[in-house]
């Protein structure tokens, strides 16, 4: 474990590395030490370092690889979850399949990078889920966005047609979206980044951030996926046109 107590600045987004490839934590060191908004604190190769490093840096995020070579990385993000509520934990792997990501993210997970992700767009990441915002990877949202596509449509072929339709989220507890914020949980949901829909809308990152967290607040969820199904389940989005 490499502690870097003399590179903490003020008022910086103070993140701590957990994973056992060298190379790639060599390249996002030399990325965040660019990054005037983050701090290093530290480099973990395992899920013990990991453990020690949380208690004595107290970071805002943990960046977790899952496969370490003494355990799941699963392991960490329930941990922090449960015990170090002032830290996030974003996922960095190669692990795209459906069933790492609902876990890691039940487990408490607030954000799910795949490998792929090149370091500078990784650290916007890192920014964006620091905001509130819950980044996920563009062909991971769109598997997700599968899932749900094809158990509402198995939930549809099964149901009587003639019964009224469950309803898990009371519409007396919805607030309705505004314009802007239906067009932005439209994109959300279709995989954009917040820096594309800032620039496709024509507004900043943190206009889109301050949308995102009225989106979470009014369907009183805490992630992009509880988000796409809540709003699906209220009819603000339909699979059809994704």
């Amino acid at each position: 474990m490499s502690i870097i107590q003399s590179e903490v600045r003020g008022k910086t987004i103070r993140v701590l590395l957990v994973d056992d490839d060298e190379q790639l934590q060599d390249s996002l060191k030399q990325a965040i030490e660019l990054d005037p908004a983050l701090t290093l604190l530290g480099q973990c190769h395992s899920l013990s370092e990991a453990f020690a490093a949380l208690d004595e840096l107290q970071p805002d995020v943990a960046l977790i690889d899952l496969g370490l070579p003494d355990g799941n990385g699963l392991a960490l993000i329930k941990h922090i979850h449960e015990h170090v509520p002032n830290c996030e934990s974003m996922v960095l792997t190669v692990l795209s399949d459906e069933s790492h990501v609902i876990a890691c993210i039940e487990a408490g997970a607030t954000g799910y990078l795949t490998k792929d992700t090149r370091p500078p767009e990784v650290l916007e990441r890192l920014k964006q889920l620091r905001a509130g915002g819950s980044p996920i990877s563009p062909l991971i949202a769109r598997r997700l966005l599968n899932r749900f596509r094809g158990a509402f449509t198995g939930e549809a072929l099964s149901a009587n047609t003639n019964a009224a339709a469950p309803a898990p989220f009371e519409a007396a507890e919805f607030t309705p979206l505004s314009d802007r914020e239906q067009e932005v949980l439209e994109m959300v949901a279709k995989g954009f980044l917040q820096a594309e829909i800032a620039s496709m809308m024509g507004v900043s990152i943190n206009t889109v951030s301050t949308y995102v967290k009225r989106i979470y607040k009014k369907l009183a969820v805490n992630s992009r996926t509880s988000a796409v199904h809540r709003a699906s389940e209220l009819g603000l989005i339909s699979f059809k046109d994704f």
